[in-house]
């Protein structure tokens, strides 16, 4: 029988530990951020910095921030960056399970504080879905009598042994914005990486695969025509905060994401929602 249990990080932080016979998994209530997850019989699907600390008001350097209701800088002086889910404290509200296989939906209840960032009358939730397969949602219902837009990303964190020898697949025939230039054209469906790589994709097929020394793997988005690449290389690790020097040695981010012309734009009474799955192949 699986297990679903509350617990306290020593830093104070309280999680959620997830126990099945398909997978092992731990979610934190600060952000709704799942920072581990391990399918049975197989290694770690999620990379997390030795450098983070885990403290109460610092997103952690891994597993998957959500970003929330903006990806990147807002354009509004003072505004933090990716938003400002991702460092608040989100409330579980149910927890199913059937057949070894785990439901459990977060939702963030909007303080003052946030309605200075965001003032419309929305709701926002995060369905995680585990089993030997990580899914996670973000879902946006407009409350509002007129149209919301938002932009938003599950800023993935995936561990793949040594950035030398990882090629990632499933690029062919997109477009992409690199350091605020562009779009360029994708020249190949490959993409290999020996410098600081920070590009939004766009136009991008539902599928790309990550090809590392130890397997494959496999992240697919729902409801997404855009994505983030990132791995910082040398120079910037060494200026990101709870992350080591060597970090990007074996981490890769590839973020399912709505974003530049993907952004989401709902009527009155509208709901939408990004998904991303993640597997071993």
């Amino acid at each position: 029988m699986g297990s679903v249990t509350t617990k306290k990080h020593q830093n104070g932080l309280d999680y959620v530990e997830v126990s099945t016979d398909l997978c092992q998994a731990r979610i934190f209530l600060q952000g709704a951020q799942i920072d581990q997850f391990t399918p049975t019989g197989k290694a770690p699907l999620l990379w997390v910095s030795a450098a983070d600390d885990y403290q109460v008001g610092n997103g952690i350097r891994g597993g998957i921030p959500v970003c929330w209701p903006w990806f990147g800088m807002s354009g509004n002086g003072g505004f933090p960056q990716h938003g400002f889910a991702r460092t608040r404290l989100w409330s579980l509200d149910s927890i199913n399970m059937h057949d070894e296989i785990v439901d459990l939906i977060f939702s963030l209840k909007l303080t003052e504080q946030d309605r200075q960032y965001w003032p419309h009358d929305t709701e926002v939730k995060v369905l995680f879905t585990l089993s030997d397969t990580l899914s996670v949602s973000i879902v946006n219902k407009n409350n509002a009598n007129y149209p919301v837009s938002l932009t938003q990303a599950l800023h993935t964190y995936l561990p793949i042994n040594d950035i030398h020898q990882l090629s990632a697949t499933g690029f062919d025939g997109s477009k992409y914005i690199e350091f605020g230039e562009g779009p360029y054209q994708q020249p190949n469906d490959k993409v290999n990486f020996d410098k600081e790589t920070d590009r939004v994709y766009t136009d991008l097929s539902p599928v790309q695969h990550l090809h590392t020394p130890t397997g494959i793997i496999e992240v697919s988005r729902e409801n997404s025509q855009s994505a983030v690449l990132w791995n910082p290389w040398i120079e910037k690790s060494t200026r990101l905060s709870r992350f080591k020097a060597d970090d990007y040695l074996t981490m890769v981010c590839l973020e399912a994401a709505n974003v530049l012309d993907d952004k989401v734009t709902l009527s009155p009474g509208e709901t939408h929602t990004l998904t991303t799955h993640i597997r071993w192949v």
